[in-house]
C-alpha cells in the first residue's frame, strides 16, 4: 500500500495530497470505486450533493475495512441551498445521504455572486464546525474577492479552496494569494479532462524520461506545486498508478516544460457561472 503525505490546514486538521474525485460516477460506480481506492492506500474521497452520488460514497467508505476516522470525506453545498438555514438542512440531508455522523471536509461548491448569499451559507458553516459536526470549512471555485469577502465579514478564511487547476490552466495568481493566507489549493479536473493534455509530445517525452506515465507526470506536477489533486478513477490499475506519485520528481526545467501552453478554462468562470 502506498503511503500519502499529508498537508496541515490553517485550523490544524490534515489533508491528504491526493485524493479520489467521484464525478460523474453513479451511485454503485461511487461505492465499488471508493471501496477500491481505500484499499489501495487513499484516504481523501470528494463527492457533492450536485454529484447525486453522496450515498455510494458512503456506502464504499462502510464497506471499507479503513477505520472511520482515518477518511476525509469531502462534499459541498449546492447552489440551490445558499442561505444559513438552508445550508443547516442542506448539510443535514448530504450527511444522512453519506451514513456519517461527521463530514470531514464541507465546502461551499460555487459562489454565485449574483445570487450574493454565499457569505450566509459560510456563517451556517462556520456553526457546523463549531458543533462538531465539520472538521473543517472551505470554498470551491472562489476567486481571491469572494474569498476576502468571507474573512472581512466572518474573521474566518477557508482552509481549502478547490478550483479548476491543471497545465493548461496553472492559477499562478490565485495559488499565490492562497500561500499568502494560508489557504491549500485544490485541484479538480487536475488532468484536464477533455483536453489532448496526456497525448503531449512534452508531456509524454517527460514521463518517458521519468519512466512513469503522462497522468503520474501531470500529478506530480500538482504536488511538486503544493496543490492536491483529486483526479477520479473507477479503474483499480488507473486508481493506483494515479496514487503512486511520491517516489519521482520533477526537475525545475520539466516543472515549467509541462505547463508551457496557452492558458485556457475547461469549466466555468466563478464570476458569471451558475449551478444550482
Amino acid at each position: 500500500m502506498i503511503n500519502i503525505p499529508t498537508h496541515t490546514l490553517n485550523d490544524g486538521t490534515t489533508l491528504p495530497a491526493i485524493g479520489l474525485g467521484t464525478w460523474p460516477m453513479s451511485d454503485a460506480e461511487a461505492e465499488t470505486a471508493v471501496s477500491e481506492a481505500l484499499g489501495l492506500g487513499y484516504r481523501l474521497v470528494d463527492t457533492a450533493t450536485n454529484y447525486r452520488n453522496e450515498s455510494g460514497v458512503g456506502r464504499g467508505v462502510a464497506r471499507s475495512d479503513v477505520p472511520r476516522e482515518e477518511i476525509v470525506v469531502t462534499t459541498k453545498l449546492p447552489g440551490r441551498h445558499h442561505g444559513y438555514e438552508e445550508t443547516l438542512a442542506s448539510f443535514e440531508e448530504s450527511r444522512g445521504r453519506l451514513g456519517v455522523d461527521y463530514v470531514d471536509l464541507y465546502l461551499i461548491h460555487w459562489p454565485l455572486p449574483r445570487v450574493g448569499r454565499y457569505v450566509d451559507s459560510w456563517r451556517a458553516m462556520i456553526k457546523l464546525r463549531e458543533d462538531g459536526l465539520v472538521r473543517s470549512i472551505g470554498v470551491s471555485n472562489f476567486t481571491a474577492e469572494h474569498i476576502e469577502r468571507l474573512e472581512r465579514e466572518t474573521g474566518v478564511l477557508p482552509s481549502v479552496n478547490q478550483i479548476e487547476l491543471h497545465p493548461f490552466f496553472p492559477q499562478d495568481e490565485l495559488r499565490a494569494f492562497h500561500t499568502a493566507k494560508g489557504v491549500l489549493t485544490e485541484s479538480w479536473s487536475p488532468l484536464g479532462r477533455g483536453t489532448s493534455l496526456l497525448d503531449d509530445p512534452v508531456v509524454i517525452s517527460v514521463a518517458e524520461a521519468l519512466g512513469v506515465t503522462p497522468g503520474q507526470v501531470v500529478l506530480r506536477w500538482h504536488t511538486q506545486l503544493g496543490a492536491v489533486p483529486i483526479p477520479k478513477s473507477s479503474n483499480p490499475k488507473r486508481q493506483r498508478a494515479n496514487l503512486d506519485v511520491f517516489g519521482f520528481e520533477l526537475g525545475p526545467a520539466q516543472m515549467r516544460a509541462v505547463a508551457d501552453r496557452a492558458h485556457r478554462r475547461i469549466g466555468g468562470d466563478p464570476e458569471v457561472h451558475e449551478e444550482f
